[in-house]
This record gives structure tokens, sequence and C-alpha cells, in this order.
């Protein structure tokens, strides 16, 4: 998966010259997943127009799309047959999703920036989440755990078709892997909070991980 954020100034440079504004709107860019066939994962960082998971999966051919419910700790998926799409559901910027292809396409998250950041509401347990636009200092898996107090940050490796986890136990880090902004990557945690701000959690010791 390569990915490429493209900021273009929305506003004429004219314009600049009567006011100055700073609202995330005025700059619009992408980010890029390259997708493979089988199964990949991608995230919503722009604000962009889809509203429906079938909406995504007609833009990128996909025959399913998913995304993990906490509650359930299952996956949830909308699925193609010849009768159209069944179980669909509402998708939101930010959120990290599970599609599946029979053939490589590209997906654009294409649109302004988000007006607000993502926070995400993690359970004790499996969560998935975007690293925000905004994030751009936190360069490892490890770095990512720390903050949130997580046992566990995972990402999906579509070129073999399994998950790379980074894992936390007594001795420190193990499998640590590089991560960038917009990269959907999945967090086991022992405890519940918010993440990142506004309330972002302490990082945890290895005494209160479980």
């Amino acid at each position: 998966m390569k990915k490429f954020i493209l900021p273009l100034l929305v506003l004429l440079f004219v314009g600049s010259l009567f006011a100055v504004e700073s609202a995330p709107s005025e700059v619009v860019g992408y980010v890029k997943y390259e997708l493979l066939v089988g199964n990949n994962t991608i995230a919503l960082p722009m604000d962009q127009p889809y509203t429906l998971a079938s909406e995504i999966g007609n833009a990128i051919g996909a025959n399913a799309v998913a995304y993990f419910d906490t509650d359930t700790q299952e996956w949830e998926t909308a699925n193609l047959s010849e009768y159209g799409w069944t179980g669909d559901f509402n998708v939101s910027n930010g959120q990290t999703l599970w599609v599946s292809l029979d053939a490589p396409a590209t997906f654009y998250s294409l649109g302004n920036m988000p007006a607000s950041f993502p926070v995400y509401s993690l359970v004790a347990g499996n969560n998935t989440i975007m690293l925000p636009l905004n994030r751009n200092d936190l360069t490892l898996a490890s770095q990512v755990g720390n903050e949130i107090g997580a046992n566990a940050v995972a990402h999906f490796n579509a070129s073999i078709q399994e998950w790379e986890s980074a894992n936390f136990s007594e001795y420190g880090w193990s499998g640590d892997f590089t991560t960038a902004i917009a990269d959907p990557l999945w967090i086991s945690t022992s405890t519940a909070g918010t993440w990142p701000a506004p309330t972002r959690r302490a990082t945890q010791s290895y005494g209160t991980r479980k």
C-alpha cells in the first residue's frame, strides 16, 4: 500500500490579499491506496462524499466491504452478489475498512481536509483506527502502542494476506514496523478510552497492561 497526500490551495492568491483564512477546507488533497487481489485494508482520511459501504465497493470494484464492530468484536460485512449489495452500512471519515477484490485496483480518498480529525472510542479488546493526518510524529507501531497503552498494534500486509503485529511484553516491543499518517491499524488494549485528543490517554506502563 502506497499513499501520497497532495495539498492544493483552493483560494486564489488574490483572495489572500483581502483576508487570511486558516480553515481546513481551504486545502484539498488525496490519499492513494494500492489494492491487490484478495483482502486489503483502507481508511477514509479525507472529507469525501461517500456515505455507504456499497458506494466505496462500487468505486473500487470490491465484492465485499467490512468494518470491525468493537461491541461484538466481529467484522460486519456488506457483500455484492448478482442481486446487488446486502448488509450495507454507513461509513464515516477516519474509518478503517476491510475490502475484498478480484482484481487489483487503486482507491483514492479525495476531498477537503477534514474540519476535525477523528477521535476513536476504544474498548478493552480489539479495535481498528486510522493514524490521523495530524500525527506524522508517530512513525513506529511501538510509538502508537505506547501512546494508546496497547498490547499489540498490527497492520494487514496484502502482499502475503496476513496480519503483521508488533507486540508488547515485559521485554518491550517485538516485531515493530513503520507507520505513517492514514495507515489503517488494528489495536489491542486491555483498557477502554479515547484516542487521541480531546482526552488523550496517558502512556501505560507494563504493569497496567494485561
